[in-house]
């Protein structure tokens, strides 16, 4: 890479190293991916929770700090309350577990696939031979090679 003088040369030089922009691509996709888990969480799972809870919002759960009881969180809220909404913390780990579980599903089969193209070319790889035979002098000779070193035949 062409040294280039001065702050703004050495952070081009710094920006356009590949590790640079394949760590940009990863936090564009991994934002994008987290969104997809997010809805699975609050749009999918929470509400079949909710429904096996009876109907309970993780989201509305929350406790009082000033002493005072409130029926809802907005209720809280709007009086000004300091509140340990727990219920958000609950969604949270949901959220977290779940994403850490579909991303432990695609490692898992990314590295599924690569064993097997890797066990696929180590056949290849050993399936095809090291030498071969001189059809001439019947001397062991490299695969590759295109005329014998014993007695200098063209072979194919």
């Amino acid at each position: 890479m062409k040294k280039t003088k001065g702050f703004f040369g050495e952070f081009k030089t710094f920006i356009m190293r590949g590790n640079v922009i394949d760590l940009a691509v990863g936090v564009i996709i991994g934002g994008a991916f987290q969104a997809i888990v997010n809805s699975l969480v609050n749009d999918i799972i929470m509400p079949l929770i909710s429904l096996l809870t009876k109907g309970l919002d993780f989201a509305s759960l929350f406790v009082s700090l000033d002493g005072n009881k409130y029926a809802t969180l907005a209720e809280a809220q709007e009086a000004g309350a300091a509140v340990i909404t727990y219920g958000s913390f609950i969604g949270a780990v949901l959220n977290f577990l779940i994403m850490a579980f579909v991303i432990f599903l695609i490692v898992k089969s990314i590295n599924k696939a690569s064993e097997k193209f890797k066990k696929e070319e180590e056949e290849a790889a050993e399936e095809a031979p090291a030498t071969k035979t001189c059809p001439y002098c019947k001397s062991e000779v490299a695969a590759d090679a295109t005329k014998c070193p014993h007695c200098t035949s063209d072979i194919a």
